[in-house]
């Protein structure tokens, strides 16, 4: 036995469970039928595994996807906290290339997947509003740097919070986010002042609105200004979500219950 295969057996040795992300039948196949239980996480479970979570970003990040994994799995009871994991995932291209050993609380956990997953909001509309902020965030508003706040899910409470600051282009329409022709209004409109209000369905309610909150209680991390302020208050007094596009840094910030829950960087996807 080499040097290498001795190491691959210690990185492997005494596992809880295996983490297999977006894998093939095939490479399903090779690791069921042992002792250890194998958990899905990918977009889809189109292998028909029997423990399955949902990935509903792509989380280029390796880090981000783990812990969305981990975090997934911890909350169906799938793991427990105290369990040695082993993740096979890729890192470098499409095919399965990293096996990387963790235990299963290895991160605190943030809420990110509850963010998804126990949303008012439907999971593919908090998908597609992130898929908005990330292009935004990577190519700006004509040139330029912009920020944004949408306000996703609850959208009754969130107006009843919130006040018109100039007249709303999306009043009579019946426009959803994820449709590629609203997606760049979207994106033209992010350069004006206010949030966005969104319907658990995805349906734009509004534009322009100033939100009214007390920001009293509210913590976020120190740097971050009103509109990451606003996020936070408004999800706090309502069961909505809150994604924030940085003007400042370019971050992509996702706020629930009042908390920053994810973090993501634009140019990592």
């Amino acid at each position: 036995m080499t040097a290498l295969d001795e190491l691959f057996d210690d990185v492997v040795a005494d596992v809880d469970a295996v983490l297999l992300f977006s894998p093939s039948a095939s490479a399903l196949e090779r690791f069921e039928g042992g002792d250890v239980p194998v958990v899905v996480v990918a977009p889809e479970n189109t292998v028909d595994a029997e423990r399955f979570v949902e990935l509903p970003l792509e989380f280029t990040d390796l880090t981000g996807r783990i812990r969305f994994g981990l975090e997934g799995a911890l909350n169906q009871g799938l793991l427990n906290e105290d369990e040695t994991v082993v993740c096979v995932t890729e890192a470098f291209g499409d095919e399965v290339d990293s096996i990387i050993r963790v235990k299963a609380d290895q991160f605190s956990r943030t809420g990110v997947y509850d963010l998804f997953v126990n949303s008012r909001a439907e999971p593919a509309v908090v998908r597609d509003v992130f898929e908005v902020c990330i292009e935004l965030g990577k190519k700006g508003q004509k040139g330029k740097q912009v920020g944004a706040l949408f306000v996703v899910g609850d959208a009754g409470k969130v107006m009843n919070k919130s006040r018109p600051l100039s007249y709303n282009p999306f009043e009579k329409s019946h426009v959803h986010v994820g449709d590629p022709i609203v997606n760049v209004m979207l994106k033209e409109f992010s350069r004006l002042d206010g949030a966005f209000v969104i319907s658990d369905s995805g349906k734009i309610v509004s534009a322009y609105r100033y939100l009214e909150p007390s920001a009293e209680g509210v913590d976020i991390p120190k740097g971050l200004g009103a509109r990451h302020m606003a996020a936070g208050a408004i999800t706090r007094d309502t069961n909505a979500v809150a994604i924030v596009l940085s003007e400042s840094d370019g971050m992509v910030r996702a706020f629930k219950g009042g908390e920053l829950v994810l973090e993501l960087d634009p140019e990592e996807y």
